[in-house]
This record gives C-alpha cells, structure tokens and sequence, in this order.
C-alpha cells in the first residue's frame, strides 16, 4: 500500500506541467496572475524537493539507505514506468528548484516581458529537468531530455537580437545531434539487452553474452556521447559559453542546471550500470571520462583567463565544473565522488549567480552609451580641490558595493579559496586521491594538478573581470539593480555560504550518496523487488 508521501514523487513533474500549460490559455495582459503562479509554483517545488530530500536521507527501516519508488498505473518495473527518488536524485530536485526559484524572481522585473510564453517555457524546463533526475528508465529519460531542450530553445531565442538568434540556432542545430545520438545509443542497448529500466539494466548487464557485449558497450558509448555534449566536456562543449552569453540573464541562470543533467546521466549510469555490477563491462568507458574531464578543466581554465566577458567566463566555470565531475568519475574513487558533487553544487549557484550579475552589468553598460557621465562623476572629488576639507578618497556608490561583495564571494567560491564551498568540495577530492596508506597513482596526480590550476586561473581571470567591470571609474554606466534582482542575487549566494556554514552535515549527505551509489544493489531491489 503506497504512502501519502510517495505521491509526492510525481508532483515536481506533474505540478509544473499543469502550470504551464494553464497560463498558455490566457493573453498576455494577465501577466501578473501568471508571475505570481510561477512563483507560487516554483516556491512549492523547493517545499516538495526538501521533503523529498528528508525522506531519501531517511532511509530503510534498518538504517541503511533505500530509493522511494512510484509505479505509475501500479505496473512493477520492469513493465511499467517508474519514478525513483534516492539521496542523489533528491539532492538535484532540490538544486533545481533552488535555481528555478531564484532565477524566476529576478526574471519579473523584466525580461518576462520579453515574450509571450516565458512562465510556460521556464516550467516546462522545470518539468523536464525534474523529470530527467527521477525517471528510472533511459527511454523516459530521453522524453524528458526532449522536454527540457524544446523549452530551453525558446528560451535561448527569448528577448531577441541577432547574436542571441544566432547562437541559439547553433545550440538547437547542436542538440539535435545530440538527440540523434541519444535515439541510435538507446536503440542499440534495447535490442541488445531487451530492456531500457536502468535498474533492470544493471541485473542483466553481467549476463549479456560476450558476442553480443561490443554491440551494447557501442550503445553505451553512443549514449554517453548525447550526455557529454549536454555536459560540456571539450571537445563536445565548444558551443556552451558562446550560446550561455548570448542568452538572457534568467535563462543563463536557469540552464547551469542544465548541463548538470548530462553529468547526473554519466554518473547514474557509471555507477549504477558498469558498476560492480557491470560483469565484463565494469568501469567501462572511465579512461575516456577521466582524461575527457581533464580536458574539459583544461579547457575551461584557458577558456575563462582569455575572456573579457563575465557572462562567457560563467559559461566556462560551468565547463570547469562538468569537467571536474566527469574526471572524478573516470577515477572511480567514490570518497572522491562526494567531494566533486559538493563542489558541483556550489559552483552551480555561484555560476548562476555570476550569469545574473553579468545581466546587470550589461544593462548598465547599455545606458553608458547614452549616458553623459561616468558612474563615479558624482561621488569623487578632487582632494586637492579644497585644502580646508580633508578628503579619504573616492565614495564607492551602494550598488556598486553590494554588487562588489557579491562578485567577491562567487569569484572565491568557484575558486576554492578557503574557507568557502568550493575549497571544501576540493579539498575533500584532493584528500581522497591521496590516501595516506598507499602511493597515489598517475590518474590521481593529473586530477589534482588540473583542479590546482584551475583554481589559480579562475582566481586570477574573475577577479581582473572584477576590476575592470566593477572598479575602475568610467568603465560602467549609471550602475543600477532593482530590489527583486539583488534579493534573487542574495539568495543564491546565501545558499551557497550555507553550504559553507553547514559543509559538515553536508558533507556527510554527499558521502552517504556517494556510498549508495557505489553500491548499486540496493537500488536495484528497491526498483524491481520493491524491497529496501
């Protein structure tokens, strides 16, 4: 007999769908009735997701951990679709609809006025990012990856212009490849091994006979290729910065989630697929991942040091990011894991929040060009002006201070200067890869120097980015943020300095996740036996 509390799996899916498509039949004159839907529908997905999140750290009644699953229409899987929610999917609704929230509430004070239909794309994308994270089978994950990229298409082309047309015709162009693969990879495994339920799929990974195994590991790696363009590894994730700067500032925001899903993909299938479960197939494609994700921060790192462009250089600490999952990944070290999902969720609201202020500064760059005076003229006063009164320098407007800290904390949380989120999350990978009772390997010496390099990178392109953008008189126009867009901007830094706060219990969420992963057993009775 299902629980009121396992209902609660289909709402991140079924709350925004119905939203959605409530406000496509109304005109546009009612846009404060669909603004204050949006955000109530957003504000009850961060409710539901940290219920979720409650119950998946919960566990099974012996202590250890389980996966709550929803069997629609109560057909068991493998026959019927079911949706799963573990530590590690929890963990994603959660982020989601952090990021959802925020980044909505800076949207209203104007790009929702951009076009008609932009509540109904943002939770569509919700939806089919939600969607992505619980399903438990790969042919409904490519429903939802469809889902996902046909709302980020219009999002990408929202507000208009050439450049951003321009870009979003090459990320449609690219992502339809990108599902092309993603069909042929799941054709491939389907008539290989006579099913697509992932759980179903890690029990019969280890009989499939040794004539027929190179025909599903090229399903595999099909399939893997789909998710690492959505993740951005080099050399797939060449479009990512160019068509994440071109976009919007909210729907910037909202797409550093995005490419979380491709990474989220590669790790629910390395784990759960050819894991130790995987028989002949164990660890497969983990040497491609490991020296991919190094690349990946490689690139990423050159990447964001050559920009000058904030809006660009988020894109690449988003590439920094991916980059850094995918290689801990290809080490197959699961304390290493924990440390790189940690740090994936702060540098995820740090992106976020980094692509928010780049909207700011971009209009005030706009009204510079028409503006007849610098930013400073106002506030500074030549100390040698007066001799009667004595001068301590240069008055630093208000928004120009509040957007200052702000641009501090996301540049040392991407970064991974202490004591912030992002030198937790690396430290803990670094401690990881040199355990103290035996020799770290060639693997694990790459990982650290590429980290240790990125960090110094990143360090030094954001804050040349922030001098220039933000400090140096006449640079900017009549620096300005609204209330709501430094309430949204606030939010997602907040969040990010609570992971700081409490990386403690944190932590300890991230490792138990990343031991349940390691341990794909439980979620395959959980799926196909029902049993904890």
């Amino acid at each position: 007999m299902m629980h009121w509390s396992d209902h609660l799996i289909l709402l991140p899916i079924v709350l925004p769908l119905i939203v959605a498509a409530a406000m496509l039949l109304p005109s546009g004159e009612h846009r404060r009735i669909k603004s204050a839907l949006s955000i109530a529908t957003t504000l009850a997905l961060v409710g539901i997701a940290l219920t979720l999140t409650i119950f998946a750290m919960s566990g099974a009644p012996d202590g250890g951990d389980t996966a709550k699953v929803y069997a629609l229409g109560d057909w068991p899987a493998p026959f019927g679709i079911v949706m799963v929610v573990d530590r590690l999917s929890a963990m994603m609704l959660l982020l989601t609809s952090v990021l959802g929230f925020c980044t909505l509430l800076f949207a209203l004070v104007r790009w929702d006025r951009a076009g008609p239909r932009f509540y109904s794309l943002f939770l569509l994308l919700l939806m089919g990012v939600n969607g992505a994270f619980l399903t438990g089978d790969l042919f409904n994950l490519f429903v939802f990856f469809e889902v996902m990229l046909a709302a980020s298409y219009g999002l990408v082309l929202h507000g208009s212009g050439e450049p951003r047309i321009r870009a979003g015709l090459h990320y449609i162009a690219i992502n339809l490849l990108a599902s092309t693969f993603f069909l042929i990879g799941v054709s491939l495994i389907y008539g290989v091994a006579g099913t697509l339920n992932m759980a179903d799929l890690a029990a019969r990974i280890a009989e499939i006979p040794p004539a027929d195994r190179p025909l599903l590991e090229a399903g595999a790696a099909i399939l893997g290729t789909a998710f690492l363009i959505k993740a951005g590894m080099w050399p797939l994730g060449f479009w990512l910065p160019n068509t994440y700067a071109a976009a919007s500032a909210p729907a910037a925001a909202m797409f550093a989630i995005m490419s979380k899903v491709g990474g989220y993909a590669i790790v629910r299938l390395s784990l759960l697929v050819f894991g130790s479960q995987g028989g002949d197939s164990a660890g497969f494609g983990s040497s491609w991942l490991l020296v991919g994700g190094i690349a990946t921060i490689g690139y990423g790192t050159v990447g964001i040091l050559g920009t000058r462009e904030l809006a660009r250089a988020a894109g690449y600490v988003l590439l920094i990011s991916s980059g850094t999952m995918i290689a801990v990944v290809g080490t197959g070290s699961t304390p290493a894991l924990s440390g790189a999902l940690f740090y994936m969720v702060g540098s995820t609201f740090a992106a976020a929040s980094l692509f928010l202020l780049a909207g700011i500064l971009e209009r005030s760059r706009k009204g510079a060009a028409t503006a007849a005076d610098p930013v400073f003229n106002d506030e500074y006063h030549d100390p040698f002006e007066n001799h009667d009164i004595e001068e301590v320098g240069v008055v630093i407007p208000p928004a120009v201070a509040t957007l200052g800290v702000c641009f501090v904390i996301c540049s040392l949380l991407v970064a991974g200067v202490p004591p912030f989120a992002g030198f937790i999350g690396k430290f803990a990978i670094f401690n990881a890869l040199l355990p103290p009772d035996e020799p770290a390997g060639m693997a694990a010496w790459a990982v650290i120097a590429a980290l240790t390099f990125s960090s110094l990178g990143l360090l030094i392109a954001l804050v040349r980015l922030g001098v220039s953008l933000l400090w140096i008189p006449g640079e900017t126009g009549d620096l300005a943020a609204w209330p709501t867009e430094l309430a949204a901007l606030g939010a997602l830094l907040v969040c990010a300095l609570a992971l700081t706060l409490w990386g403690g219990a944190a932590l300890h969420y991230v490792e138990q996740t990343s031991a349940w992963l390691n341990s794909p057993t439980g979620y395959i009775r959980a799926v196909l036996l029902g049993a904890p």
